[in-house]
Order: C-alpha cells, then sequence, then structure tokens
C-alpha cells in the first residue's frame, strides 16, 4: 500500500476528478441507450477508469492514442470534450465526428485522439503504423511524440496483436501497448480462450520489455505508465498488462447474467474510484474536496446529455461528405477509384 507520506496528493486529486468524470459520463451513455437515444451498442467502461486516467494522465496533448469499442474513458482522459463525444454518440451534429462515427469509432486528432476502433485488434496496427511515422519523421525534423494503443484482452489472441507488436519491436518503434485486461472477452472468461501464461510473456517472446499491473491501482498505473512512456517515446517499445473488471455488461443490452451477482459484487468492493477516494482520504484530504469533484462530475455530464438531446440532427446534405468516395450518377467509377 501506498504510504501516506508519499503521496502527491494534488496529482491524485486529478486522477479522481478524471475518474469520476469518465463514471458519470458512462452512466450517462448507458441512460442514452436505455431511452434509445443513442444510437448503436455503447460498451461502459465502468470499473476499468483508472487504466484510464493513469495511461492517458502521462501523455502529452500531441501525443497520440488508439482506443477500442470501449473507449469513452480513454478518450475523455485525453483531453476531448464530452459535449462532442455525447453528441457523436447521439448522431447529432457537433459530434466529434459529425455523428457518423457514434460510440465504438470516437476520433479526436485535435487532443491526439485517433479513434476508437470497433474492429478487435486492428488499432494495434494503426498504432504501429503512427509510431513508424514519427520514428521517420524524428530522423529528418524531430519528433518527440509517442504513442499508446490500448486494446482488450480479446485482442491478443487476434494476428494484428503479433504482427503489430512485432513491427514495433524491429524498428524499435516509440509505443505503448496496453492490454486493458477486464477478465472477459465479450461474454466469454479469458481464461477460457487464451493460453500460455498471458499477454506479457508473449510480448517479452519478441523482444519487449513487458509487466503487469493492478489495473484498478490508480497508484501503481500511474507509476509504470509514467516510466513506460518514458522508455517508449525515447525508442524503446514497452507492453503493460493492466488487469481490471468491469463492472457492468459487455454492451448496453448485456445483464451480464453468466457472472454470478456474488463475484460482481464482491468486485465492486475493489473497484478504482472508491479505492482512490480512500487513498485520499487515508492522506488527509478534505472529503468537502472529494465531494465536491463528484459533484461537479455529474453536473457536467447531466448537462452534456441534455445538451445532446436538444441538438440538431446532421443537415441531410452533408451525408457524403467525408466519403472517400462515391460512384457517379449512372454507374461506373470516378477517377482515382480503387479497382
Amino acid at each position: 500500500m501506498t504510504e501516506r507520506r508519499n503521496l502527491d496528493t494534488e496529482r491524485f486529486l486529478a486522477h479522481y476528478a478524471t475518474m469520476q468524470r469518465i463514471r458519470a459520463f458512462e452512466h450517462a451513455a448507458l441512460r442514452a441507450a436505455r431511452e434509445g437515444l443513442a444510437t448503436g451498442a455503447i460498451h461502459a467502461s465502468i470499473g476499468q477508469e483508472a487504466v484510464a486516467s493513469g495511461v492517458c494522465g502521462n501523455l502529452g496533448r500531441s501525443d497520440l492514442l488508439l482506443s477500442n469499442h470501449r473507449g469513452h474513458g480513454h478518450t475523455l482522459a485525453k483531453g476531448a470534450d464530452p459535449g462532442a463525444m455525447m453528441r457523436e454518440l447521439f448522431g447529432r451534429e457537433g459530434g466529434v465526428c459529425g455523428g457518423k462515427g457514434g460510440s465504438m469509432h470516437i476520433a479526436d486528432f485535435g487532443v491526439g485522439m485517433l479513434g476508437a476502433n470497433g474492429v478487435v485488434g486492428a488499432n494495434i496496427l494503426i498504432a504501429a503504423g503512427a509510431a513508424h511515422g514519427i520514428r521517420l519523421r524524428r530522423s529528418r525534423i524531430g519528433d518527440d511524440r509517442v504513442v499508446v494503443c490500448i486494446f482488450g484482452d480479446g485482442a491478443v489472441n487476434r494476428g494484428p496483436f503479433l504482427e503489430g507488436l512485432n513491427w514495433a519491436a524491429v524498428y524499435r518503434l516509440p509505443v505503448l501497448f496496453v492490454c486493458e485486461d477486464n477478465g472477459f472477452a465479450a461474454t466469454t472468461r479469458t481464461e477460457a480462450l487464451t493460453a500460455g501464461p498471458g499477454p506479457a510473456a508473449r510480448a517479452e517472446s519478441l523482444g519487449l520489455a513487458a509487466a503487469e499491473v493492478d489495473g484498478n491501482d490508480i497508484v501503481a498505473v500511474d507509476a509504470i505508465a509514467r516510466d513506460f512512456i518514458a522508455a517508449a517515446r525515447a525508442g524503446e517499445p514497452r507492453f503493460l498488462h493492466a488487469k481490471t473488471w468491469r463492472l457492468e455488461g459487455h454492451t448496453a443490452a448485456d445483464k451480464g447474467t453468466y457472472r454470478p451477482a456474488s463475484e460482481v459484487e464482491a468486485r465492486w468492493a475493489e473497484e478504482p474510484v472508491a479505492r482512490c477516494e480512500g487513498l485520499l482520504g487515508q492522506a488527509g484530504v478534505d472529503p468537502r474536496r472529494l465531494e465536491a469533484a463528484r459533484d461537479a462530475a455529474g453536473r457536467e455530464m447531466e448537462a452534456v446529455f441534455e445538451e445532446a438531446r436538444a441538438a440538431d440532427w446532421p443537415p441531410a446534405a452533408t451525408a457524403f461528405d467525408d466519403v472517400l468516395d462515391t460512384a457517379p450518377a449512372g454507374g461506373g467509377t470516378t477517377a482515382g477509384a480503387a479497382g
């Protein structure tokens, strides 16, 4: 346990505020799904907030982030506007992707968030490509950015995992891979699907330095992420296996009946927001500061929800904006279309 005298209370108050904002956003997103306001599947990250805050809190605005289908928390922690994110979930004008991407494809290049991805493992290869681009720029004009890629435990059993990590190791890319292991690949326990000693061992077999961390311990996540991001920035790719637990179902429609109620109850007792609150209380932080952070997050996301609900739908004329190529009237292909 972290000793009281060693705790940077202001740093972890900031983490606490971020985690409260993530949780409040996720509750609002689940409400939107229940009320039929959010289109597409909603994958909430309640219970996993320490990974998002602990990792992304150590990134600069210009550093790059790739996320997966459960990416609301990562995107918020990277600095994206929750109002634009919620409008995206609602498919409304002013969404971060114009209301076209929805929950699983949120991106905000303005804060270095290159995108969530609904294809499991696909973000690993995109991250490797982005990191290789930085490496090439660094050799010519200088570029000290780092790339962080966060994916779930299910992704380690897909081809992009091997391909992306191998490429990063061979070319010593400035990238940190984070396996956010919540114990389940959709509705199946990870241990039933993954052979061998685990994701970190696979990364080490490819030559990446790797570590495992309690993903619900914000102090531990913050410390290892800070060290690993510094190493990756220097061209030494790293792999972090963060073990956490999602407290809601796989999606908003999933009641999670494949998990015993007693197990879920026990996991709630270990969740990261309450653990951080307890740690700050032990360090002597005034409870009113914690209450203020919690209340502010609730008010912020309630306002975000109502603003998204009141927002206009995108104009029909913009339906094909941002589309790479479309066939002209009468058939055929436009110039430059791929064969």
